[in-house]
């Protein structure tokens, strides 16, 4: 990993750029954006911005594709004379992108492709990335897991899931956050200031999650283990569900998942 390109510095970009920058303080990372006001307080010995992709695919063997979904295509077919089959291996983390359409673009039979779904919680090395591959001609998919592992887990999948992959695991960091703000906004009504009430629920959700991740059990388990009968933690459950929170929940995941599909 010495040389990592990304296309395309927005926000999942650049949470991308700055979890490989703590996890490869060696490597040197290329990031283009049309607009590069905004990140010269991010470049250093070892981080370059530029708005030339040319440039970035002539130094980069690993070009991950950072692109908006409705440009990629367009973009791949622009540059595709500059991508070396025998070199580059690329790694889109489009939305709802293929990588059938990505391969057609770029008119190769044979090109080390991949397709990824982070999140932005990259830029703390605790992303979930969803990877699928379809070609792999210069067997790279242990440097790909290894790229992406450095930033948090990842999962292989079907690609036919990466859709589903996207509305639960990079939808999904909004979808939690909201839940954050309302049981922030939750403790301010019952006496906290917004600081404080902000420190107990971020770690009580870390710790929600990491019960769940270390002892492997399902949540309703956990959740047990706290309902005491009469008590008040299964009082304010209940009321939630009369309210339609997990239903409210599932709704907005399958909304999301089928406006993707469309």
């Amino acid at each position: 990993m010495e040389k990592i390109g990304i296309i395309g510095c927005g926000n999942l970009g650049l949470s991308l750029l700055k979890g490989f920058r703590k996890q490869y303080p060696n490597a040197r990372l290329y990031g283009t954006r049309r607009n590069l006001s905004g990140l010269t307080h991010l470049e250093d010995e070892k981080t370059h911005f530029t708005s030339d992709n040319q440039e970035v695919i002539a130094q980069c063997d690993y070009l991950i594709i950072a692109l908006k979904p409705y440009t990629i295509l367009s973009f791949l077919e622009e540059y595709k004379l500059f991508i070396d089959p025998k070199r580059h291996t690329i790694i889109s983390v489009a939305t709802g992108i293929t990588l059938s359409e990505i391969k057609t673009a770029l008119k190769l039979d044979e090109i080390s492709l991949y397709r990824g779904m982070p999140n932005t919680a990259a830029d703390v090395q605790e992303s979930m990335t969803a990877l699928s591959g379809l070609n792999d001609p210069l067997n790279r998919k242990e440097q790909v897991s290894e790229l992406f592992n450095a930033i948090g887990e990842i999962v292989w999948i079907d690609e036919q899931l990466m859709e589903s992959a996207t509305i639960l695991g990079a939808c999904g960091i909004a979808y939690v956050l909201r839940f954050i703000r309302a049981m922030i906004q939750g403790g301010i009504e019952v006496g906290f200031d917004a600081k404080t009430a902000n420190k107990i629920v971020s770690q009580t959700v870390k710790g929600a999650a990491q019960l769940l991740i270390q002892n492997g059990l399902h949540p309703e388990e956990e959740i047990d283990k706290v309902t005491t009968p009469k008590g008040c933690t299964i009082v304010g459950l209940n009321e939630m569900e009369h309210s339609g929170f997990s239903s409210a929940l599932i709704k907005g995941i399958v909304t999301s998942y089928q406006k993707i599909e469309r």
